[in-house]
């Protein structure tokens, strides 16, 4: 990296950080519990007894930043609430220091949070963004995608077998959906190893509380990116495949294309989110059953559940635990009034274990009847574009590792991401003492 490019890169992360621990300091003086959230350690380990501490003292929690809900059914509406959407540091209802500080953070290339990323817009802008994009990722598209999962899966499996052990995450988790989403995008099969490294840095910048490595890290990777995605815009427009980068190129409505800078945000999107919500997932779920054996033995007994356990997985321990929205406009939901313009923290986590919706809500049951009333994927026209394809991952590379190995265990201490919106696991080591015959996961390769 250019020198100047790491003083910049130092300067923002200095300002990140000092912040971010400010206002994390401050809320802590004044008894707020957003400072929980933001460094408090045992936020990392288990934030769901911190959710429960938000719903008792309210349905809307105010602070001086930000309010805070963990009540489903507000989370549920400002999610989807025509007149509430992402909070835009740039938008000219900011406050004059929250500009310039997002002026000084932003950098010149793509970025996961920054406009144009879907993530950071709200229509019309993600309508068309959506729109050129979303035809890659229908159902039937996904599903078409389901033999090719259970053979890289299944591959995975065979390279770790003969060692009689695993990293759950390194070894497997953390391999699979970055293979399905390059063949996705169309990355080119020497490039995918170096592809994976630098979507793992990257990713870390939807995090806060990043180390000053870290977040020069991920700058770095992101410039490496930005060059690589150039290059794979201009193989594609010489030669476009069937990949969705392919049909982002090619995608026009209404004469209406995306440009170069809102192509590179679109598939950087796609490699980060992907990559993250779905490690998790697999990660987070098979925690889940290794720790709950009655619930692991009802799939074992009826596959059929299948679908329906990963629905609970998501509830029950979301790979993304929050959200921001702000109201554009003073809004009324449930009873609750939302004052416009002020930041509100969806705490997804909290509203998957609100006990009003889900009896029981600490309780894993992959049975649950309405398990699917979850908001691990945001709801409204920010609803996760990859989330079929996340589901379709997690259930095969969990009930094809269960399949090949019904008695694989954890052997040693499991490591938790030392991430806050982001809950996962970087480490969980395993034994594979048995395995099954080698054929292929028939059960893994039904709906």
């Amino acid at each position: 990296m250019p020198a100047r490019g790491a003083v910049a890169d130092t300067l923002r992360w200095t300002l990140l950080t000092g912040a971010t621990r400010g206002v994390a300091a401050a809320a802590r003086r004044r008894g707020e519990l957003i400072a929980n959230a933001l460094f408090e350690p045992e936020f990392l380990e288990d934030p769901y007894p911190y959710y429960e501490t938000i719903r008792a003292q309210g349905r809307l929690v105010p602070g001086t930043l930000l309010s805070l809900t963990a009540d489903h059914a507000i989370c549920r509406s400002l999610l989807r609430h025509e007149n509430v959407g992402k909070f835009n540091p740039q938008g000219p209802d900011a406050a004059r220091m929250v500009r310039l500080f997002d002026r000084m953070m932003t950098p010149k290339m793509p970025h996961p949070l920054i406009p144009p990323s879907m993530l950071a817009v709200d229509p019309p802008d993600h309508t068309r963004h959506r729109r050129l994009v979303s035809k890659a990722f229908t159902p039937r598209a996904v599903e078409a995608l389901r033999p090719r999962v259970v053979q890289i899966a299944e591959e995975l499996l065979g390279d770790v077998e003969p060692s009689g052990r695993m990293d759950l995450v390194s070894d497997y988790a953390g391999l699979l959906p970055v293979a399905v989403i390059c063949e996705v995008l169309g990355v080119p099969a020497p490039d995918r190893a170096r592809f994976r490294a630098l979507g793992a840095c990257v990713a870390r910048l939807l995090d806060i509380d990043l180390t000053r490595r870290e977040y020069r890290n991920a700058m770095t990777a992101l410039r490496e990116l930005n060059v690589f995605f150039d290059a794979q815009i201009e193989r594609v427009r010489r030669n476009p495949g069937d990949d969705v980068l392919s049909l982002m190129v090619q995608a026009e409505e209404d004469g209406d294309r995306l440009s170069d800078h809102e192509l590179k945000a679109s598939a950087l999107l796609l490699l980060v989110a992907g990559f993250e919500t779905t490690v998790n997932l697999i990660g987070n779920g098979f925690l889940a059953l290794a720790t709950h054996p009655d619930e692991l033995a009802k799939l074992r007994d009826d596959a059929s559940i299948w679908p329906n356990a990963i629905e609970e997985m998501l509830r029950w321990d979301p790979p993304v635990q929050y959200t921001g929205r702000a109201a554009t406009t003073a809004v009324d939901i449930d009873g609750v009034s939302i004052a416009p313009r002020k930041p509100v923290a969806v705490l997804i986590g909290g509203a998957n274990r609100d006990p009003g919706v889900f009896p029981d809500p600490a309780r894993f049951d992959v049975t649950r009847h309405n398990a699917r009333e979850h908001l691990a994927f945001a709801a409204g026209v920010h609803y996760c574009l990859g989330a079929g394809l996340a589901r379709l991952e997690g259930q095969v590379a969990l009930e094809v590792l269960l399949h090949r190995h019904p008695d694989a265990a954890i052997i040693g201490p499991t490591r938790r991401r030392r991430t806050r919106l982001l809950r996962g696991y970087d480490s969980i080591p395993l034994s594979l003492p048995t395995r099954a015959t080698a054929t292929t996961s028939a059960k893994a390769t039904s709906a």
